[in-house]
């Protein structure tokens, strides 16, 4: 059974690593469809719980051809940068965060607005938690449309990622939810 957000936030850091509910590839892969028919508002999405390390960073800088030291040199960002320690880029929350949602409505649903916001400063070390709740839903034109609210809380309870987003979910019974997926009328 997963743990609310608001009891994960009361456990000391290292207990809430015990919480992920990041999936494994086989989960992925054997995936059941969520359909818009399961969903309740105020549900809770998975709950991703990570604590992030400088090496974490690095990886994820040199990739994407992100070489702006403060994301992986730690001495620069304390002593040029005036920083509490490596941050956390938000190119890379954001690819965190759809990659979630993706994996959510998987095989068939599928992400279709974001929005969020970068607010707080994340340092490696510090335990997150990707968390979301379903806010509302609607049907248009026979596509389940899923209004979620989310954010990337710290293992202080400090919101640093508040955010809203939009998922199409296939009905029961229904036709698959369109590839591409194209916003039904009046969405």
């Amino acid at each position: 059974m997963a743990i609310s957000l608001e009891a994960l936030l009361k456990l000391r850091p290292e207990q809430m690593l015990e919480h992920d509910e990041f999936p494994t590839i086989e989960e992925l892969r054997n995936r059941n469809q969520l359909y818009f028919d399961d969903v309740a508002v105020g549900m809770e999405l998975p709950k991703y719980v990570r604590k992030r390390s400088v090496v974490e960073f690095m990886r994820y800088s040199g990739v994407t051809g992100n070489t702006h030291r403060l994301h992986y040199d730690y001495p620069h960002s304390q002593n040029q940068d005036k920083l509490p320690g490596v941050l956390f880029g938000g190119q890379h929350r954001r690819s965190i965060v759809t990659s979630w949602l993706k994996n959510w409505a998987l095989p068939e649903g599928w992400l279709w607005k974001l929005r969020w916001q970068v607010r707080e400063m994340v340092v490696a070390g510090e335990v997150t938690i990707l968390w979301g709740r379903v806010t509302g839903k609607r049907l248009v034109d026979g596509i389940g449309l899923v209004d979620l609210e989310f954010g990337i809380r710290t293992q202080d309870d400090v919101e640093s990622n508040p955010g809203s987003a939009t998922v199409a979910l296939p009905l029961k019974g229904g036709a698959a939810v369109p590839y591409p997926f194209i916003p039904p009328q009046g969405a």
